[in-house]
């Protein structure tokens, strides 16, 4: 299930998402200082960081690690007028309802040798753009779906639940608010998220910032950002594209003492896949032996037995029960054994939900 989740750069043209989806996925496709380089979107496979699995992978002697993936999606730019098919954007916002999660590159950076589509920097106005084409798209939508479920509920008189969910939500694209920001029960939400409007998905703005600006944080337009990505139930992650490219240049080491010269914890990119991964509701539960060690990415809030099945389905339908073990409590007794021993290994049953960082075995019938 999860394997195929995917996330899209969006964003105007030239500002920096090619230059960053090249970085996250060590990939080298061209960027140019001109709308609409980008036309078909490039994908890429990109490894969720995850250091426990390293450590396990040494107490397991495992011969290789395989971390948690997903799959990111480089869509070219959008301009204002995209809903209306200006700048190929019909194309565009097609490849976009595609995507789970929205990455939106919002530039903060300023080079007069790199073209803005409007002439300045200004990143809560290109935010607005975007955000406006993404609800005049789903406006029109929810108005098609509407007219649809009318006709078929007219005979019967009674207005369906489904049709209750559509107005509500066209009423709110009206208003020029995002489908995520609407209030709705669970139910209403499966049934409105069926439709697969691109306001429903989340949202990080990756703010794409100087090199200079990228330790300290302190640029007015970021704060600004991070108080606009408040009311919209969105995340801001700042990186700076040029960095995370030049990095790529350099061996493990050199990246490191460059990361700490410029008093820089962590890479930008490995703070957005990160987020990502969180931002789509995922945890990993870890398996680890002498063949490997190895990161299963679920939904949280799954079940022991469908989690099994994540490793194959002949194990979802024999499950018995699972051994669990926190992944605090393995790196402290080293081994399962040890661990069983201490009395912190627990036989959880099929209802039992899953913790990220649960290192499970599990038991079932051949």
């Amino acid at each position: 299930m999860t394997s195929s989740l995917t996330v899209g750069f969006v964003g105007l043209p030239n500002v920096g998402k090619s230059t960053l989806f090249n970085a996250v996925s060590r990939q080298s496709i061209p960027s140019s200082n001109f709308p609409f380089c980008t036309i078909e979107p490039n994908t890429g496979i990109i490894q969720v960081p995850d250091a426990r699995l390293e450590v396990l992978s040494k107490l397991s002697n495992s011969e290789k690690q395989i971390p948690a993936t997903i799959t990111f999606v480089d869509i070219a730019g959008l301009v204002a007028g995209a809903s209306k098919g200006e700048g190929l954007g019909n194309k565009f916002l097609a490849n976009i309802r595609e995507v789970d999660l929205i990455i939106q590159v919002v530039r903060l950076f300023d080079d007069p040798n790199v073209i803005h589509v409007s002439g300045k920097v200004s990143p809560l106005d290109d935010i607005q753009v975007i955000n406006l084409e993404l609800t005049l798209a789903d406006l029109q939508m929810a108005e098609n779906i509407k007219l649809k479920l009318e006709k078929q509920n007219k005979a019967q008189k009674d207005k369906s639940a489904a049709l209750e969910v559509l107005e509500k939500a066209y009423n709110h694209l009206d208003l020029g608010f995002p489908l995520r920001t609407l209030n709705l029960t669970p139910e209403e939400k499966e049934l409105l998220f069926s439709y697969n409007f691109m306001t429903t998905k989340p949202i990080i703005y990756a703010a794409n910032v100087s090199e200079e600006i990228i330790a300290s944080e302190t640029q007015d337009e970021l704060k600004e950002l991070k108080e606009h990505a408040q009311s919209d139930d969105s995340i801001v992650i700042p990186i700076s594209a040029k960095l995370e490219e030049e990095l790529l240049g350099l061996d493990e080491k050199e990246a490191t003492d460059y990361l700490n010269s410029l008093g820089i914890k962590e890479t930008g990119m490995n703070l957005l896949i990160k987020a990502a991964y969180s931002k789509l509701n995922l945890i990993s539960f870890l398996t680890s032996g002498e063949m490997e060690t190895r990161a299963w990415p679920i939904p949280k809030g799954i079940s022991a037995k469908k989690a099994a099945g994540k490793i194959h389905s002949d194990i979802e339908q024999g499950f018995i029960r699972a051994e669990v073990i926190s992944y605090s409590d393995f790196i402290t007794y080293k081994t399962r054994q040890n661990a069983k021993e201490a009395g912190r290994a627990r036989m959880e049953g099929r209802e039992y939900i899953i913790q990220d960082g649960d290192v499970i075995l599990f038991f079932h019938n051949k």
